[in-house]
């Protein structure tokens, strides 16, 4: 399991919702989502407002479906809520992607907007194999959140909400 230090106590980790194929010759950065994504979407963000669950920042990929996905999260968030869409977090690795959580030590809170298969592997990073292995047997899903909160003996996954 990853030490981030000094931690926000609490890190959503939120994967991009189902996108649409690529047209021909369309690049995959611009897929958008498809109307299954923009309804999970939106579910997502629905169930997140409904738990509480309202990071002081949100940190996207550049990508079209996630910028789509953290805009979904928009309404769900408070006002204050600041947004930044970041280009490394598309095609970015594992230590990026920490390195951006890392980053936030003025935050209490923060929601990470990406892609798989680097938003499983950061959450297995946090909480460990097995416990990812236990919680979500199939691998992580499209338009999944996952609630994970600092504790003394580390990073716990508290709620994984899904469509």
């Amino acid at each position: 399991m990853t030490s981030i230090s000094p931690p926000p106590f609490r890190i959503y980790l939120l994967r991009h919702a189902e996108a649409q194929q690529a047209a021909p010759g369309q690049r995959d950065f611009d897929r958008s989502l498809s109307d299954n994504g923009y309804a999970a979407a939106e579910i997502v963000a629905d169930e997140a407002a409904d738990k509480g669950y309202k990071p002081d920042l949100v940190i996207s990929s550049t990508a079209l479906r996630c910028r789509q996905t953290a805009e979904a999260m928009r309404r769900a968030v408070m006002p204050s809520t600041e947004f930044r869409f970041v280009d490394a977090i598309y095609n970015g690795t594992l230590d990026i992607y920490l390195s951006l959580i890392a980053g936030q030590t003025d935050q209490d809170s923060v929601m990470l907007v990406g892609h798989n298969p680097i938003i499983e592997l950061t959450l297995a990073s946090l909480i460990g194999r097995d416990a990812l292995a236990d919680t979500l047997p199939r691998g992580f899903p499209t338009a999944g959140l996952a609630v994970i909160d600092s504790s003394p003996s580390g990073w716990v996954l508290t709620d994984f909400v899904t469509e």
